[in-house]
């Protein structure tokens, strides 16, 4: 049977790799195999990878909350946007937890002109720029030319001496981060060019996703139990990631949710970052 692609290409479509999906958020075999039986029931030639999406987060909501919600962990950081501006905050939050000091908007003066900094990240005495490329759409790539210039604008800072931590700084490394992928050219120029590179998917074994796995550090954008509305009010308090609220049940308080809502809610995020 043939779908398609967010990108209009038609594929065949991949009951294995739509199992590997489900099966890595949590659900069991027996659960997966029900999914996948319901999905093969309403499929149709011609169907859009959108749709079955839809049906298997849906039918996985059903099954458990915190399973949907890691299930959906790649559109819950496109929910970030539409600016980048939490997605920032949110990588800021991801190297804390690598026990990186972090700074987030900072500008800092280059040999030629100025610079706003994204993030900036400080361990064993080196001081790195992360610059994040966020984008909106499904399917969009950051391509050879954002390394490329982004090292430009790394050459012009890194032979100053700046006030960060200390008045006599330098920032001697440098990362891009985005919330989809590089292209194959971005990655060799970057390797050649010693940039380190964070996407998705990207590097294979530590990437956006698995980083999120290993430490917990799933967006308050991934809770099927709150709206999209709810969600900004508390990206706006600057509560980012799930793990945040778990002892901190006012701040659901304050974006007005009921007794019983803060209660499925925190039921939730407990489940997904594994502290029952």
């Amino acid at each position: 049977m043939k779908i398609v692609k967010h990108s209009g290409n038609i594929v065949d479509y991949n009951p294995s790799k739509l199992k590997e999906s489900l099966l890595k958020s949590g659900a069991s075999n027996l659960e997966v195999e029900t999914i996948l039986h319901n999905i093969e029931n309403q499929i149709y030639e011609g169907i859009s990878t959108k749709q079955i999406y839809k049906m298997a987060f849906s039918l996985l909501k059903k099954t458990c909350h915190s399973h949907a919600a890691r299930y959906n962990l790649k559109e819950a950081i496109r929910l970030l946007g539409p600016t980048g501006f939490f997605f920032e905050k949110y990588i800021a939050r991801l190297f804390a937890s690598e026990n990186y000091q972090t700074l987030t908007n900072f500008i800092l003066q280059g040999k030629c002109v100025s610079h706003e900094i994204d993030v900036l990240l400080k361990k064993d005495n080196a001081i790195a720029m992360v610059e994040c490329k966020f984008h909106m759409g499904k399917d969009a790539n950051s391509d050879v030319k954002v390394p490329m210039y982004i090292l430009s604008r790394f050459n012009d800072l890194k032979d100053n001496r700046h006030t960060i931590y200390t008045r006599n700084d330098t920032v001697s490394k440098c990362w891009i981060v985005t919330n989809n992928r590089f292209t194959a050219d971005a990655i060799a120029f970057a390797k050649c060019s010693k940039l380190n590179l964070l996407s998705w998917n990207y590097p294979e074994n530590n990437n956006l996703k698995t980083k999120n796995d290993s430490h917990h550090l799933y967006p308050v954008t991934c809770l099927t139990t709150l709206s999209l509305a709810e969600k900004d009010k508390l990206l706006v308090m600057d509560v980012i990631l799930v793990k945040e609220i778990i002892n901190n049940s006012e701040s659901l308080e304050r974006i007005g949710l009921s007794s019983n809502r803060i209660k499925n809610v925190l039921k939730e995020a407990s489940e997904l970052c594994r502290y029952i």
